[in-house]
């Protein structure tokens, strides 16, 4: 024991001791093992149902579709797999039905995507500034994307009836003539993207409006002097600040976009899976689950699944590119 140690033990204040001694004793060699253990290998233990679940969950079921995306499998008869290889990719490729799909897929994803983000834009513009009940209006923006999608859509559909929707109650009152939006190509889009719309707007002004906050004052008021008017504080600083954010709402609503499936199947009714009764707002999700478990070709859904899985990752490799070329541009 030093002086400095005898000092304090004097005094009549504790002597700090190594972790695992009694008394001054040092730890036996078992109990210094187990603490190095303790220290190296449980913050693997606390991850590891996670990664359970996923492998369980996520990634298995993942490589078994592409394993029986190469083989003929029955709804009837999943165990029977017969190998064929490519043969259900390149007959996707024959196929008028997949790429009408794909093609309604953009299209109702470019038409929910882009006034969806632009709305999302200006309203988390306005709740920046103060605004009276402003915890309010965030509530009220969150409510669509709390509520049920099956909901929501059954309330659509009601609204854009033929023969007696408001939506075409509206325009009779302008004097336009009734719209039959379900079986109508253009109309059956818009009228599937206005639910994405409604549902997914307020999350995505919340996000935008998180990311403003963290814009500093400074910049604001630098503008201020300069004169640039509120408009030209939200082009020139709110925007370019929200570079990163726009990109992950981008990349997110076109992840959403791609699979796209509660909303069409409501909004068809009985015959749901065809995307109205000439294909006019299929989406992939629907044509895979109409290949598996309408047509019971588990194998041809499995290739619809990874073709959808294959045009994700191609949706990330771009995001990836635009990311790092807004980074050198700073």
């Amino acid at each position: 024991m030093t002086a400095t140690a005898g000092a304090v033990e004097e005094a009549g204040a504790p002597v700090p001791r190594p972790p695992g001694t009694h008394g001054g004793a040092r730890p036996g060699p078992w109990r210094s093992r187990l603490y190095r253990w303790d220290v190296r290998y449980s913050p693997y233990a606390f991850v590891a149902p996670f990664f359970l679940f996923f492998g369980a969950f996520g990634l298995f079921p993942l490589l078994y579709t592409g394993w029986a995306s190469l083989h003929r499998v029955e709804l009837a008869a999943p165990d029977h797999m017969e190998w064929v290889g490519l043969h259900n990719y390149v007959r996707l490729l024959d196929d008028d039905f997949f790429w009408n799909a794909l093609r309604n897929t953009f299209t109702i994803g470019v038409i929910s995507t882009v006034p969806q983000l632009l709305m999302a834009l200006g309203l988390a513009h306005l709740l920046h500034y103060r605004l009276r009940a402003a915890t309010f209006w965030r509530v009220a923006l969150l409510t669509p994307y709390a509520t049920s999608v099956a909901a929501a859509t059954l309330v659509f559909v009601l609204l854009y009836g033929r023969d007696y929707g408001m939506v075409n109650w509206a325009l009779g009152a302008l004097g336009i003539g009734p719209v039959d939006w379900q079986n109508g190509t253009w109309t059956s889009q818009f009228a599937v993207s206005s639910i994405v719309i409604w549902r997914w707007t307020g999350y995505n002004a919340l996000i935008y409006l998180a990311a403003m906050q963290a814009v500093p004052d400074e910049l604001y008021e630098s503008a201020a002097l300069d004169g640039a008017s509120r408009r030209q504080q939200f082009r020139y600083v709110t925007v370019p600040a929200l570079r990163p954010t726009i990109l992950f709402t981008v990349v997110v609503s076109t992840i959403g976009a791609t699979q796209l499936f509660g909303e069409p199947l409501l909004f068809g009714g009985a015959g749901g899976q065809k995307g109205g009764a000439s294909h006019q707002f299929q989406t992939l999700g629907l044509y895979l689950y109409e290949q598996g478990w309408f047509n019971f070709h588990l194998g041809r859904a499995s290739a619809v699944a990874w073709t959808m899985f294959l045009i994700l990752l191609l949706i990330a490799a771009v995001n990836m590119l635009i990311a790092r070329r807004l980074r050198k541009s700073h």
